[in-house]
């Protein structure tokens, strides 16, 4: 009686109901048609209330439905068993035809506030999994990219005679926006650089294919440091002229708003002098043989930020054992465990340490930045690309 007079009520309010003599009638309904809301008594021949709730609650279901027990329980302890087993509210029977439209009407809105939320939340998955797969693509092309970058550095050491340069590329990312590089068109001399385009990512590293074109080691010809003297054979330029090139190329292009720090040096390889423009980039680090050591340079002005600027050398003369290191800011700069930044100091802490393990070219530098990432705190990062070159002079 009482469940015919609830389905005239909802009913006569518009709903669209379905009615079940017990809980397993019930559940065979729910099972093949999941309601948006169910009103059934607590107490009920075989199964009672709780129990369908549990058991309702427990089937595979898209939506949520809005579960309703009628009860003459008034007990808080009731009340909590019924909320735990998965019911939403209760009605005390027996039902006020008012507040049953009230509970039913607060019962209609939760249900839309959850769909708009379940809309939404899968909304969010569909996007979510586009943005994956896009990211997946971007890092193919990113890996890609990298191996791309990394044939800039055909070797990344090789001997002139006695002497040798080594180089260290370690990018923060997939690319960076560091180059370092070496050429030489005799066995007199040899030219090697340090660059440190401004930003990262993509940007830059494009940058440095275009700056690893201007100074090729591979196609002389396209190498604004050197000149063609005769059919095939190329002399350096001057470095400062060099450099002056390389600024020209750079600020004539309107498009390009990136700018860099250098170092390029051009050393004599029969008596040990060594030419070295400095453009914004860190001072070059001298290692004498007897342990001495010394930052050359005055600091310059980058490449790329002014046009028609000038760009002047200064000379070092290195001795048999000498070491010039040519390092980008991302060693000094860099954030070790306490806070503060590695500075000149600490690089040459480094630079000491290395020497104890007698570590030279390549070691050398690779040690260097096993000890710079054993400075960081647990977790941390690296923030900054990592390069530097390193001119050894007649070493055995």
């Amino acid at each position: 009686m009482e469940r015919r007079l609830l389905t005239c009520f909802l009913q006569g309010w518009g709903y669209s109901t379905s009615e079940a003599a017990s809980a397993e009638e019930a559940l065979t309904i729910c099972s093949t048609d999941p309601p948006d809301l169910i009103l059934s008594d607590w107490m009920m021949p075989g199964m009672d209330g709780l129990e369908f709730c549990k058991a309702f609650r427990e089937l595979p279901q898209e939506n949520y439905s809005y579960f309703i027990l009628l009860t003459a329980k008034n007990e808080k302890g009731a009340v909590a068993r019924g909320l735990d087993t998965g019911a939403d509210d209760f009605l005390l029977k027996p039902v006020s035809s008012h507040e049953l439209r009230a509970r039913i009407s607060a019962g209609a809105r939760i249900l839309s506030m959850q769909r708009e939320l379940s809309r939404k939340n899968r909304l969010i998955s569909k996007t979510l999994k586009r943005l994956r797969q896009a990211h997946e693509e971007i890092d193919k092309d990113l890996i890609q990219a990298r191996k791309i970058q990394e044939s800039l550095l055909p070797e990344l050491s090789r001997r002139f005679g006695s002497s040798r340069v080594s180089l260290l590329l370690r990018p923060c990312g997939h690319i960076g926006g560091d180059l370092v590089g070496m050429f030489s068109p005799d066995e007199t001399i040899v030219g090697f650089y340090c660059i440190d385009v401004s930003g990262h990512g993509i940007t830059s590293a494009m940058m440095t294919a275009r700056l690893a074109g201007n100074l090729s080691s591979t196609y002389f010809d396209q190498n604004v440091a050197m000149i063609k003297r005769f059919e095939s054979l190329y002399a350096m330029r001057p470095p400062a002229d060099a450099v002056r090139i390389l600024n020209e190329r750079v600020t004539s292009d309107t498009e390009v708003e990136e700018y860099f720090t250098m170092l390029y040096g051009v050393a004599d390889l029969s008596n040990g002098h060594v030419r070295i423009v400095q453009a914004g980039h860190p001072h070059p680090l001298l290692l004498r043989a007897d342990g001495t050591v010394e930052f050359l340079g005055q600091g310059g002005v980058p490449v790329g930020l002014l046009p028609g600027l000038d760009y002047e050398d200064f000379e070092t003369v290195m001795e048999p054992g000498d070491r010039l290191l040519f390092y980008s800011d991302g060693f000094t700069e860099c954030h070790v465990d306490g806070g503060d930044m590695l500075g000149e100091e600490g690089l040459i802490r480094l630079v000491r340490a290395s020497d104890e393990q007698k570590k030279t070219g390549q070691d050398f530098l690779d040690h260097l930045f096993e000890q710079l990432q054993g400075l960081l705190q647990p977790g941390q990062d690296i923030e900054d690309d990592i390069s530097a070159t390193l001119f050894e002079y007649k070493v055995t």
